[in-house]
Order: structure tokens, then sequence, then C-alpha cells
């Protein structure tokens, strides 16, 4: 099993062999700031008690409060949540927002629990978290499998406990609590406009032939947004299987037909394929956006797409970044590729502590100029330092970072 945690520090470590880098500051950034682990005791429907392990790492502040989403997952571990939190800190100085990295989890397979277990569960991390928590400490958000019904609970926590109604405490929200506008979308939206912003200089033709890992929220919207733009979905996948279409598969009728079934897998027309066998199809664009550790050094000489473009976390191991380069596939960054996310979580966060309301319109009008001119700063940064893209997100994060932490 790959350590995320040992992935994250070694693409650190990576990018500041290229460039000098304050030693105690590197060293600062190798290591985390505060883990919480806390042990959340929920009474289950029968009455039962079940114990779930409930997690919060703060990895750096010095651009702002830690920021960065929960996830329910019966595989979420402390090394994930520290690597995630470690990328989170990366990825909003690559955005250039006022915020730092943290992220949160709790070992669950939601699957399993009725909508008032896991509102008693996610009540009970709030209250487990609540010393640590605050607009200007530390703000979470969604993540894999929690949704605004878990933000708004937490805010609701957080309110009752100190009084601060705000709603800034928390990102993610349902529009009537204080979310923002286009959040749902954002992430694929933000991950769109990075691939418009470096589509021809990365040599990718005006239509492009895409293969999607994940049809879960992200993948979705990804599939929604580049076939309206007239680019051809040939290949998706879900946990239960993937589905393949030579002329491209019908978004709509997919969407359709998993929420009747269940699956992608199954739908008239298209073949039903492996996982692996869907990140080794032939294509303009690879879109991992399901888990970590998808392409490791043993599949990775096996992608025949143009590009990888990352709408996961950490969907690529160090060794495979090394073998897709020298294979010349070149890799879009979780770093940069699904910063849209946070980056319209900070703008929820500044409309919460203004009082405001912005409209989707304005929120993805701010959106698309700062994602597309920090996309160009990553290229530029990568060219000058004749690295790949990766290398040259962490070099302007870390730039960012030791301007702030001198």
């Amino acid at each position: 099993m790959v350590n995320a945690f040992q992935t994250a520090l070694a693409q650190l470590e990576r990018a500041a062999q290229l460039k000098k880098i304050d030693s105690k500051i590197f060293e600062r950034l190798r290591h985390l700031d505060r883990e919480v682990v806390i042990s959340i005791p929920v009474t289950m429907d029968d009455g039962m008690q079940k114990i779930f392990t409930g997690y919060r790492v703060e990895h750096n502040n010095a651009r702002g409060p830690y920021k960065g989403g929960i996830r329910y997952h019966q595989d979420v571990d402390i090394n994930e949540v520290r690597a995630l939190a470690l990328w989170m800190t990366m990825k909003c100085a690559v955005a250039g927002i006022p915020m730092g990295g943290g992220k949160g989890g709790v070992t669950v397979n939601p699957k399993d629990l009725s909508e008032g277990e896991l509102e008693r569960l996610t009540r009970g991390w709030a209250k487990g978290m609540m010393d640590i928590l605050g607009p200007r400490k530390d703000v979470p958000a969604p993540d894999v499998n929690t949704r605004s019904v878990e933000m708004d609970l937490i805010a609701d926590e957080y309110a009752k406990a100190t009084g601060d109604a705000s709603g800034a405490v928390i990102t993610g929200k349902s529009l009537e609590h204080g979310g923002s506008e286009g959040r749902g979308t954002a992430t694929a939206q933000g991950s769109f406009y990075v691939f418009e912003a470096l589509r021809e200089k990365i040599g990718l033709p005006e239509k492009c032939r895409v293969v999607i890992q994940g049809f879960g929220n992200a993948g979705l919207h990804a599939a929604e947004i580049w076939t309206r733009a007239g680019h051809v979905l040939v290949a998706t996948s879900d946990s239960k299987g993937a589905v393949y279409k030579e002329d491209g598969l019908d978004v709509a009728a997919l969407s359709a037909h998993k929420k009747t079934t269940g699956s992608v897998v199954n739908i008239l027309g298209a073949a039903t394929i492996t996982n692996a066998e869907l990140l080794t199809t032939e294509c303009d664009l690879l879109i991992p956006a399901a888990l970590e550790n998808q392409i490791t050094s043993a599949n990775a000489a096996d992608i025949k797409a143009k590009v990888v473009f990352e709408l996961a976390n950490g969907p690529t191991s160090t060794e495979a970044d090394d073998l897709l380069f020298a294979g010349m596939v070149l890799v879009v960054p979780d770093i940069l590729a699904n910063a849209g996310g946070v980056t319209v979580s900070t703008y929820e966060w500044e409309q919460n502590l203004k009082g405001e309301h912005w409209s989707e319109q304005e929120v993805f009008a701010k959106l698309k100029t700062n994602l597309q001119a920090q996309a160009l700063h990553v290229w530029e940064e990568a060219k000058s330092a004749k690295t790949d893209l990766r290398r040259g997100a962490f070099l302007l994060a870390l730039k960012r970072l030791e301007e702030v932490m001198k």
C-alpha cells in the first residue's frame, strides 16, 4: 500500500531540489503544525453504540486559516489525511488565496449509516473538533462522501457552541445556510478554466477525446462541462466498473442510468471494461476524478493519453510521474487542476464574513480570471526550471510560502 504522506513529502522534496529554498522553512513544511485524532461515540438506530475515529490535520497556516475538506470513507487513515493537508497548503498557495492547508475525515462507510446516524456522527465530529475550528483558525469543507447537509450541521453545532452564526467556520454549505452560488460545480468548472488556459500550450486539439475515471460529483460535472464545450467522453467509471463507447457516451443518459441502477455499467450501446482498461484507453485527455494512487509504476508505461489532468487529489505516484514525463505524457497536477473547489470555498468564506451573497456569474468570473492567471504562472515556473508541471506548481507554492514565512 502506497503511503500517501510519503508521496506528498517526496513531491515537496523533488521541487525543493530544483531551487534553493530556505532550509528552516523547508523543514517546517515537511512537518505538520498539529494533528487531532478523536473517538466519536454514535448511538445507532438499534440503540447500540459504535465508536468511530475522526481526524483533523493542520499542516500550515502561514497564508491564512487552515482550509480543507472532511471525507467519510472506510479507508481514511492518518497518513492519507496528512498528505491531503500538505497538498492543501500547496494548492492554496498555487491558487493565490489567503488560506493555509488542513484536512479532516472519519473512518466510515457512509453507505452503511442512516441519515440519522450520519447526523449524529457529523455533530460528534464537530463537537470533538470545536476547540480548533473557527473562521480565523480552521475552516473545513466537503470532500469525498460529504455534502452540504453535513456542512450545515457543523455550522449549526459551531453556532450553538460559540454564538457565531455567520457560517464562516465552514464552506460548502447549502445556499439557504450561507453557501456560495456555483460551489457544487466549482472543482470541475475551475479545472476546465485551467484546461482552457493551457490547451494550446500542451498541444491538445480543439475537440478532445476524454476519459474520466470517477462519475461522482467532480467526475459527472467534468463530463457535463467538457461535452458541453464539444469534447467527446469516450469512457468513464465508478466503483462498480467502467464503460467505453468509441463515438462518445451520452452524459445525460449515463447520469439517468446511474440514478436508476446505481452504476454506469450495463448502459445500452456501451462496452463494459475494467478500471485498469479505462486508465490505459487511448485518448487525448485522461481525467482521474476518483481517489489517490490510481496511476503507479505498475501502469504508468501503459497510459496512452496525451495529457493526464488530475481532478482527484494525489492520483499519480512519484515513480509514475517520472515514467509519464519520460514517455512525453504531460501531467497537469491536482494542486492546480482541482483548485477551483477551494477557491470558491474561499469566496464563500469571504461572503460570510462580509454578510454578502454573490451571483454565480460573479463567482465564476472571479474564478476564471484567477485560475487562468495561476495556470500560466505554473507553466512559466516549469519552463524556467526545465521540469514538469507538478514541480512547477510546487515551486510556485514554495516561493509564495517562503515570502510570507520569512
